[in-house]
């Protein structure tokens, strides 16, 4: 237990004499009464079996935050990081800024942020591992590291920054409310360590002695309806209508004259209006995902479409099905789902620990998607398996499994899905996702069939128009399907403000090119496929123009799966001009800088 010092001042004690009965979201501040069996059990930290005799125990507890104190000495980030033994890299508790207005009238608000301990903490949801728990002592939510995998999820749903997932240790921490000085009766460490009194801690709702305001926003804070997150400010000093980011986010905040509210907007000053290609930029930490999703997407199209094809004897996929290169295609299919499977797992940082994602498939999107396809995957394996005998209850026992896969693989992508609909990521929180990936189960599953089976019909001597014929509906149903939900995406990124908005300017102009190439590209196969349906030939040209445009949907769909990853902007907390801040995280990795620890960066991201 934190052993308290014989000299500790009288300010690093918690000090709550009373409390609100439910805080100002309608949620009761006890959070469980004394006489309730989880009261009165100990914490167990560092294997001390103490209890605290703290009255204020079972009760929500937050921070406080006078933003017209701070002076951005990053007191309370050294003593956070001291105290937890954090590396260079990582910071539980950071310092951001906003600044606006003109010499002499410039203002300038730092922001000291830490996990805020929320009422429905998306993190503990949303965590495949079940690393998370919320607990009543203090409403803290702790985080395990040694059950935590790496997957990052937690740091995608947060709209906060809190999570920091450590690529070095390949798993995720964060701010632990210091529940070991709360024990004994002290603040956390960086309030204590706070030396403008601009930090401070306590039963949640309760206003701090000398302070008059309790706001739950303040400009640079993202909104606060995803999580209701116990963190509570002042700021009382005038500020200009608009505060920008001195980090390299496109984003700045306008204060909406309705409300007084500091919104976030497109700030851009910081991206130039020329549309740029930047194919570099379209590699991130996440390409294994783009693999990932493309992949199981049109091995579940493919298998869907000849099954189902076949059953409906649709001749020339019953001719497929029955031709000796079915099973072959059966081992193809599981053989790059397997290779999906493979770097999906290796992008964990600890892929060892791999089995724990089904640990919360209650709520995690992360375990169903796990679940939906290692269901398909078994499924698809057990019906390869089958099919290699002969006899009537293998052929059976075949088709059970064949349906099973049927069933399963469209509800995995369905929950695949879900894993991005995230309030802190506008971005990703549209139905696009969804177009996308059915979109792309009917093409890349459409494609998939016709590299394998087109090839085969060729060298058995077979007509291949008819399989054409079959196959072209198909790429073209999946992408108009994706088209279509580009445009609406558009429409909707244009018109809901925020980092959705941000996400759209970034996409014109640092991608600009690149995405008008990928529209472009799509316009031009839908309409190729459709002239390639109504030509109907077999003549070498058609076939090389066929054999084209499977290249041409490939690069497409990889491009536009990878502007998927790299443009979305989190509603996150600004930075400062070094610390958190993504471009000066570039510059060190590419001048050298990320190779000395102090600088606080990763030289290799994963």
């Amino acid at each position: 237990m934190f052993q308290t010092r014989e000299e500790e001042r009288d300010y690093a004690f918690l000090n709550d004499k009373s409390h609100q009965p439910v805080n100002r979201y309608g949620k009761s501040i006890e959070l469980v009464s004394e006489s309730d069996p989880l009261a009165g059990k100990t914490l167990n930290i560092n294997g001390d079996t103490f209890v605290s005799d703290n009255p204020n125990r079972y009760k929500q507890h937050g921070f406080h935050f006078t933003a017209d104190n701070c002076i951005g000495c990053h007191a309370c980030e050294a003593a956070c990081s001291e105290k937890n033994d954090n590396p260079a890299h990582i910071a539980f508790r950071s310092v951001g800024y906003v600044e606006g207005g003109t010499y002499p009238a410039f203002k300038r608000l730092n922001i000291s942020m830490a996990c805020n301990h929320c009422d429905n903490p998306v993190c503990l949801k949303g965590c495949p591992t079940r690393a998370y728990t919320k607990f009543a002592e203090y409403g803290a939510v702790l985080q395990d590291p040694d059950i935590c995998f790496g997957c990052g999820y937690c740091t995608w749903v947060c709209p906060y920054n809190a999570p920091q997932l450590d690529p070095v240790k390949g798993q995720v921490s964060k701010c632990n409310m210091c529940v070991d000085r709360l024990e004994v009766g002290l603040k956390p460490a960086c309030v204590s360590a706070c030396l403008g009194n601009a930090l401070n801690f306590g039963v949640i709702e309760n206003t701090p002695e000398n302070r008059q305001q309790a706001k739950t926003e303040i400009p640079g804070f993202p909104r606060t309806d995803i999580t209701h997150p116990n963190i509570r400010f002042q700021q009382t000093k005038s500020l200009p209508p608009e505060m920008t980011r001195t980090d390299s986010a496109a984003v700045k905040y306008h204060k909406d004259q309705t409300d007084g509210v500091y919104k976030p907007i497109v700030d851009k000053n910081k991206r130039a209006a020329a549309r740029k290609w930047s194919l570099k930029k379209l590699r991130s930490r996440e390409d294994p995902l783009v693999l990932f999703t493309l992949i199981s997407q049109g091995v579940i199209g493919a298998f869907m479409l000849l099954f189902l094809g076949s059953l409906a004897g649709v001749q020339p996929l019953v001719s497929a099905v029955q031709s000796s290169a079915y099973l072959p295609m059966l081992f193809i299919m599981l053989g790059i789902e397997s290779f999906a499977l493979f770097i999906s797992t290796m992008h964990l940082g600890k892929p060892h620990r791999f089995y724990r994602a089904f640990n919360n498939l209650k709520y995690s999107p992360v375990s169903r998607e796990v679940a939906g396809i290692a269901m398909f995957f078994n499924s698809l394996l057990a019906h390869t398996f089958f099919s290699l005998f002969d006899y009537s209850i293998t052929q059976t026992l075949a088709t059970v499994f064949a349906y099973a896969a049927v069933i399963t693989g469209p509800i995995a992508l369905y929950f695949m899905h879900k894993i991005y609909r995230i309030e802190a990521r506008p971005f990703w929180n549209h139905h696009q996702v969804l177009t996308a990936f059915y979109g792309n189960m009917f093409t890349m599953g459409t494609l998939l069939t016709g590299l394998v089976f087109v090839p085969v019909f060729i060298y058995q001597g077979q007509s291949v128009i008819a399989l054409l014929d079959v196959l072209a509906p198909g790429l073209i149903t999946g992408l108009l399907i994706e088209g279509l939900g580009h445009m609406s995406h558009t429409r909707y990124l244009k018109t809901r403000g925020c980092e959705a908005s941000v996400s759209y300017y970034e996409q014109v102009t640092t991608f600009g090119k690149t995405y008008m190439a990928r529209n472009l590209m799509l316009v031009i196969n839908i309409l190729v496929a459709g002239i390639l349906y109504i030509a109907a030939s077999e003549s070498l040209l058609v076939l090389g123009v066929w054999v084209m445009l499977a290249l041409s949907i490939i690069v497409s769909a990889l491009v536009s799966r990878a502007l998927f990853y790299v443009l979305v902007i989190p509603t996150t907390m600004p930075g400062a001009f070094f610390w958190k801040n993504k471009g000066f995280e570039e510059h060190a990795r590419e001048s050298g800088l990320a190779q000395m620890p102090q600088v606080g960066v990763i030289a290799d991201v994963h």
